[in-house]
């Protein structure tokens, strides 16, 4: 008899011992996989947001050209050719008004 209650406080604390890493593991990847991704996507639709007329751009394509029309969800560029292109939002890479400004580290 006290053989066996022995045997079931043991398999009580294995299961303790399989959930804690599980949860370690979780808090791990949220803090290495999951905040960057949600801080880079808040990072790009602020970049998004503050683009206006003039503002010289990189798309995602690598496409370089000036923002000359502003829409609600694209943008309407001009590249050095003098050709007008149209692109989402969503596919601007890098504001480069402000990159060519910003001190270099």
């Amino acid at each position: 008899m006290t053989l066996t209650v022995i045997l079931q406080a043991a398999g009580g604390s294995s299961m303790l011992s399989t959930i804690v890493p599980m949860v370690l593991i979780m808090v791990v990847f949220y803090f290495f996989m999951i905040r960057p991704q949600v801080k880079k996507a808040k990072d790009h639709k602020k970049l998004v947001a503050e683009l206006g007329r003039g503002d010289k751009i990189i798309t995602t394509a690598g496409i370089h050209g000036k923002i000359i029309d502003l829409n609600e969800t694209t943008f309407l560029i001009e590249v050095e050719s003098g050709a007008k292109i149209r692109f989402d939002k969503s596919a601007v890479s890098l504001d480069a008004t402000k990159a060519a400004v910003a001190p270099k580290v």
